[in-house]
């Protein structure tokens, strides 16, 4: 059986615009957004990538159109031999009529219930009802698809299975934290041999979702919701939560059952004015540093309370040993951790895909378990995030030769590439790292990653400088040898981390030999390799532990900040000419930028090519 799974909507961003405000620092509050396909075949994950990196739009919640055709492509199928498509959205009857009820239930004049039905009406007719996804199907793709093959599959849900069939596991209890899906923000569950069961207790109401709640402290501190949420965990790390926590005392309330409230209002000014009031604040205050550390403490305290609260619950209702912890709120790896070894749950697996990316490969491998009747969890090959497009050598010459009047470039002989990259990482060179497939998910892995050597202080600085241009306040993360890192992280529970999904204190006597590498808190959100994932960054770290008694490099996404990965050589070498990355290894190619003279006898040479000689860094 072939299924396609995808998120997205045409016109998700034009109605959130028109109806909700999502524009400007709000414009990610929408559904769809993190656009993606995934394929798969016969119960196997072969291919998946993000809207974005293809479109070039961060966070798109447009159609995929780019990101399916890629997939069959890749595939080599035609859109007429998949078998079913799989959407992470299910708005049935029952569900808009409780959407609707909830409208009437509201105190609120007669006059905004119809302004709110009125708008909930478009939404249904124009994105979210099965007649509009199908419409919006067949303009974007041209194939007239039978409705029947249309398959809704419930948000929470497509979470969870992206997760667990990541995980590899047969049996775990799973955890579900979004800003929201069709009618709550939080479920939990378990699944056995692969059937899920959806508990009755601890399933939050959108309107007291922990992960918007965090999504309106990070746009009070001057952030972007739904997406500059991890610059609130980065701050927080600055300084510890205030006792007693007001977010605590005044505005949550913890349920037996694992569940929560949270009492907040939803309008944006009326938000603003409650936290002014908590933390003694005006819009002169929120700039000051200490200010914005004090509340960003406070909020991650917050989440760190309530999903342990959760877990416990969990734990408790389902007496199974793993975890499985998806969505939005699973990218705070902060919390992650704490999560884990504050709970009864021996292990606990957060996939590369836990926030919306990874709805689409779990929508796929829902509908497709459920027609084979599979009571397996994921298999070995799924446990890849190198999902996306990959580039020959001729592609790589062909993105150079296009550029041969900016870099020059020389083929690295005999495998040597990890040998004299580590060589180069020696000093305080930054970088481009482009190998293989692109990665899936918002953490750069490896294949499109930006390096630098974590033993010198300064480093964050001078890729921030240089590269990033992003705020000084942010860590930048290490990949680390699997088999060295429980000597220098403190990784408790788990053996291994190999997506950046948790943090860990760096060992003491690590501290001083990893600056660059550690947060000002003394922690470290790590990646693990090894030779099985990923063989030539593996090689790498390698040569570069021989050299300097050091087992990782500081890791970074291969963009500058607000763009997409690069996914393309053109997109890497426009990123590395834009940007003072010193090197950029694509493949075997060692790149270099020519020098302004050299720029300029490449010109009057009519755009030829230099000699050989000439074109070797």
């Amino acid at each position: 059986m072939i299924v396609l799974g995808y998120n997205g909507f045409t016109k998700a961003a034009e109605l959130f615009r028109r109806h909700y405000g999502a524009t400007g620092v709000d414009r990610h509050l929408l559904i769809g957004h993190d656009a993606a396909a995934a394929l798969v075949v016969d119960g196997e994950l072969v291919a998946a990538v993000e809207e974005e990196r293809l479109s070039r739009e961060k966070k798109t919640s447009d159609f995929p159109a780019r990101a399916i055709a890629w997939c069959l492509a890749h595939a080599g199928l035609s859109v007429e031999e998949v078998d079913a498509f799989a959407f992470p959205w299910r708005f049935s009857r029952p569900v808009v009529e409780g959407m609707i009820e909830e409208v009437l239930r509201a105190r609120m004049p007669l006059s905004g219930a119809f302004d709110h039905l009125r708008r909930l009406g478009e939404l249904y007719t124009g994105m979210l009802g099965k007649e509009a996804l199908h419409a919006d199907f067949v303009e974007r793709t041209g194939y007239d698809v039978d409705p029947n093959q249309l398959v809704p599959v419930p948000h929470h849900i497509a979470h969870a299975m992206c997760g667990y069939h990541m995980c590899g596991v047969r049996d775990a209890a799973f955890l579900v934290s979004d800003g929201r899906a069709e009618h709550a923000s939080a479920i939990m569950g378990e699944i056995r041999d692969g059937v899920v069961r959806q508990l009755d207790q601890g399933t939050v109401a959108m309107s007291h979702s922990l992960a918007l709640f965090y999504g309106k402290v990070t746009r009070y501190l001057g952030f972007v919701p739904n997406s500059d949420e991890y610059k609130v965990m980065g701050l927080a790390g600055y300084g510890e939560p205030p006792s007693p926590n007001l977010f605590l005392e005044r505005l949550v309330e913890l349920h037996e059952d694992g569940g929560y409230s949270i009492s907040a209002p939803a309008d944006t000014k009326a938000c603003g004015t409650l936290f002014d009031m908590l933390f003694d604040g005006n819009p002169h205050v929120r700039e000051d540093f200490d200010y914005r550390v004090r509340v960003a403490a406070a909020a991650q305290h917050l989440v760190e309370t309530v999903t342990a609260h959760q877990t416990r619950a969990l734990a408790a209702a389902t007496g199974l040993d793993t975890l499985v912890f998806e969505g939005g709120l699973a990218l705070n790896c902060v919390s992650n951790t704490k999560m884990l070894n504050r709970s009864p749950f021996t292990d606990m697996h957060v996939s590369f895909g836990a926030s919306d990316p990874g709805v689409a490969i779990g929508a796929a491998l829902h509908v497709a378990g459920a027609h084979r009747g599979s009571r397996r969890g994921g298999t070995a090959a799924a446990h890849s995030p190198y999902l996306g497009p990959s580039y020959g050598k001729d592609d790589l010459l062909a993105a150079l030769t296009a550029r041969r009047d900016e870099v020059s470039w020389r083929e690295i002989p005999g495998g040597a590439v990890s040998d004299e990259v580590a060589k180069l990482l020696l000093e305080k060179n930054v970088v481009g790292w482009f190998q293989g497939a692109v990665e899936y998910g918002p953490r750069a892995l490896g294949n499109r990653s930006i390096l630098a050597n974590p033993q010198h202080a300064d480093i964050k600085d001078v890729i921030n400088v240089r590269v990033k241009r992003r705020e000084p306040f942010r860590p930048f993360a290490p990949v680390v040898l699997e088999e060295a890192a429980p000597s220098v992280f403190e990784m408790g529970k788990k053996a291994t981390s190999p997506y950046m999904t948790f943090v860990f204190p760096v060992r003491r006597e690590w501290r001083e030999r990893i600056p660059g590498a550690c947060h000002v808190d003394g922690t470290a959100r790590i990646q693990t390799v090894n030779e099985q994932q990923n063989p030539e960054l593996t090689r790498l770290l390698r040569s570069f532990a021989a050299l300097t008694g050091v087992p990782c490099l500081v890791n970074t996404s291969f963009n500058l900040a607000g763009e997409p990965v690069v996914a393309s050589p053109e997109d890497a070498l426009t990123c590395f000419l834009r940007t003072e990355i010193d090197y950029l290894v694509l493949g075997d190619l060692l790149v270099r930028k020519l020098d302004s003279r050299r720029r300029a006898r490449t010109a009057e040479a009519g755009g030829r090519p230099p000699a050989r000689s000439d074109r070797s860094p």
